[in-house]
């Protein structure tokens, strides 16, 4: 029996509507958010890591964004086993994640990364390749290379779009760029991170230029008709409280390049999604973005769990439906579109399924287990 065949709870009643972004189609509006897995040897996903993304679309997810997959450049990732979205074998084992997700009734999109200088050196797959950077910094001050040259920035960009046209080419429904958390697309955003005097620094809107220029190239490389997500948080990786955007008129600033560039969709993170962004208003990140462009928005953080992203996974981080009522209300009111979950997805494939017939005490926790496994 699918999804849209079982009892619906009236509570959850309203995030199971069908939303169309351009040519993409979705049933529901409950989004698989990006997790990496390290479940790639050598890059390359193969049998078990399509059944995992299978399993959560056969459970009713209405969009699923997969792991953070590095794009051809030789500093892009820090681990042999995160899945590469360049080469044969590793666009081969995508297809058949794509193949089987289709199959099972689902949508998916896949989420194009470069770590930047979060790499430490000597990191596999490449370990002779330095970390990169806007300007060679790490988010601690550390200057662990020289300043991205113009023409490798060209290479970078290049790189992302050649990403973007493979994920059409072999099927998938759209895709998501990393702009969040810290790292390449990020590090040019963050003034603690890019100190440079070129086109490519200097004040907020002038370091999104090269975000704006990545998103321009993936989208003159799918066409106007493919969605394309964009990513991006206030916090960066070991500093929650920093904030691009100090205010609403910032935050409008920040995000016009973006959107002229070729945005479909903003996915906002957040650490609790319920939390306002600015003095004098509820609304979240996600709420303030729509507000702002008039883009579909995609909130996340926290949704059904007790406990933030930052306890340790030796504690149980038990599923608490009395969130669910907040987040519809929000819904409700406009304030976002879409429900990313992360880790309650994770301990549980057919959280989904539970969230829509109400059967929340069935929900399966979230532990040291859950997070170690590909299932």
């Amino acid at each position: 029996m699918s999804i849209d065949q079982q009892a619906a709870s009236p509570a959850t009643a309203p995030l199971f509507t069908p939303l169309q972004l351009g040519s993409l189609t979705l049933p529901n509006r409950i989004v698989m958010a990006p997790m990496t897995r390290g479940f790639s040897p050598n890059g390359v996903p193969g049998s078990d890591v399509a059944a995992y993304y299978r399993r959560r679309a056969a459970h009713g997810v209405g969009l699923i964004v997969t792991e953070g997959t590095p794009i051809d450049h030789t500093a892009s990732a820090a681990s042999p086993n995160w899945p590469s979205f360049y080469g044969q074998a590793a666009l081969e084992g995508w297809a058949h994640v794509v193949s089987e997700v289709h199959e099972a009734g689902g949508r998916i999109i896949p989420q194009l990364w470069h770590v930047g200088t979060t790499r430490k050196p000597g990191s596999l797959p490449n370990p002779a390749s330095s970390p990169v950077g806007p300007s060679g910094l790490t988010a601690a001050g550390e200057q662990v290379n020289e300043p991205l040259g113009e023409a490798e920035i060209a290479d970078i960009i290049a790189a992302f779009a050649r990403a973007a046209s493979d994920a059409k080419r072999i099927g998938f429904d759209g895709i998501e760029l990393h702009g969040a958390h810290g790292y390449l697309i990020d590090q040019f955003f963050w003034d603690k991170t890019n100190k440079r005097t070129d086109r490519y620094g200097g004040s907020l809107v002038a370091r999104t230029r090269f975000a704006a220029e990545v998103i321009a190239a993936c989208r003159r490389a799918v066409g106007s008709d493919f969605p394309i997500v964009f990513r991006f948080s206030q916090w960066k990786a070991g500093n929650y409280d920093v904030k691009l955007a100090v205010s609403p008129d910032e935050l409008a600033q920040f995000l016009a390049p973006l959107v002229d560039a070729g945005v479909d969709i903003f996915h906002c993170s957040t650490r609790r999604f319920w939390e306002p962004e600015f003095a004098g208003s509820s609304l979240n990140l996600a709420g303030w973005t729509k507000k702002l462009t008039g883009l579909p928005t995609i909130t996340v953080g926290s949704v059904s769990l007790n406990k933030e992203f930052t306890s340790s996974a030796e504690d149980k981080n038990e599923q608490d439906a009395s969130n669910i009522a907040e987040l519809v209300h929000r819904f409700k009111q406009n304030e976002f579109d879409l429900v990313a979950v992360g880790r309650a997805l994770l301990a549980d494939p057919a959280w989904t399924e539970k969230l829509h017939t109400g059967q929340y005490e069935a929900i399966a926790p979230y532990t040291a287990e859950a997070a170690s496994r590909l299932y």
